[in-house]
């Protein structure tokens, strides 16, 4: 009897948590658009281009999750996020998924009660100097003052390694990227730090790059990826699956120009066909329609293209891919199979 009874109890909290595993995609399709949260601009991952467009390589994963559900790549609201209000954004609701440059770290997964979804781009932190300061190395940076993002991984990061190399430095708490940028260029900070994809990306913008050194240190392991909150099993698996959609298309070589001829029939491999919807029904386990792999990789493309087109070698971010090549080709980048 007391088995009967504990196996109706579960029955029921099972059923409870059905219920609230539904919320967010069903919230998000009654709004008729996906709310995600992004930086508050940081060219390359994610800023309005001059007509006000988002665009970059974290708006890429906002887009393709939104087609992966309406079909539509545009169906998304960009909410802007500091390091201190993006986590408040997410817990209260207002927004849907946080695309933001963001450390997947213990805390934040166990204590805050979030859920990172994989990772977009394996980064580290590093250091910036004015090629002037005549600096070669992090390690000759006692009593610099350093230009940092509160709310971040970056401080507890920062404080580590110069205690460890029993040096000392003068903290410029910033909030923004755009507030670092113009500290750092009017010389209120002698070092400008953070994820060093992101000193790339801010350095590209300045009239002379070239004045500007990326110091060779790497300081952490900053594993950046989207995140959901806790408790909402259905919608983080539409999250994770449509970034391990994206991965598993540039590894199978499905791109944005042959993946209409690809999905116009099935053809011999059987992954690329489960992955276009010719074949099984992955898309009615995650409660979307047949094609919602294909319409997220036509939204930007695969993994490779949103990297090579938003901060590749070729455009003035002029990242290599490096960890972020596929595990192919020597790199990090890996999907779970579409079976």
């Amino acid at each position: 009897m007391k088995k009967t009874v504990f196996f109706g109890a579960l029955t029921v909290a099972g059923l409870a948590a059905g219920m609230a595993s539904a919320a967010t995609l069903d919230d998000v399709k009654a709004r008729g658009s996906l709310n995600c949260g992004v930086t508050t601009g940081l060219v390359g991952f994610a800023a309005p281009n001059a007509e006000g467009v988002w665009e970059g390589f974290d708006v890429g994963v906002c887009r393709a999750v939104a087609a992966a559900i309406f079909g539509d790549p545009t169906a998304v609201e960009f909410v802007p996020t500091t390091g201190q209000t993006r986590f408040t954004a997410l817990a209260s609701g207002e927004i849907d998924l946080l695309a933001r440059n963001t450390t997947w770290t213990m805390s934040r997964d166990v204590d805050l009660k979030f859920e990172f979804v994989g990772v977009n781009y394996y980064d580290g932190q590093g250091f910036m100097v004015p090629k002037a300061l005549g600096v070669t190395s992090a390690k000759e940076l006692d009593g610099a003052t350093v230009c940092i993002q509160t709310g971040t991984t970056t401080e507890l990061n920062l404080a580590d390694f110069f205690r460890t190399n029993g040096i000392s430095y003068e903290p410029v708490p910033i909030e923004t990227n755009a507030e670092a940028q113009q500290q750092y260029l009017a010389g209120a900070c002698d070092v400008y730090t953070t994820d060093a994809s992101g000193l790339a990306a801010t350095r590209a913008t300045f009239e002379a790059p070239g004045d500007h050194v990326l110091l060779p240190e790497i300081i952490s392991k900053e594993p950046l990826g989207p995140l959901v909150r806790h408790g909402d099993n259905e919608w983080g698996d539409i999250a994770r699956w449509t970034l391990n959609a994206l991965i598993t298309a540039e590894e199978l070589g499905v791109t944005s120009e042959n993946i209409a001829e690809l999905s116009a029939a099935a053809g011999d491999n059987p992954e690329v066909n489960r992955l276009l919807g010719t074949e099984g029904e992955l898309g009615a386990q995650l409660g979307l329609d047949a094609d919602w792999a294909k319409n997220a990789i036509m939204a930007g493309g695969n993994y490779g293209e949103l990297f090579e087109n938003n901060i590749g070698e070729n455009t003035t971010i002029g990242l290599a891919r490096g960890l972020n090549a596929q595990w192919t080709d020597g790199g990090l980048i890996y999907s779970p199979p579409f079976r």
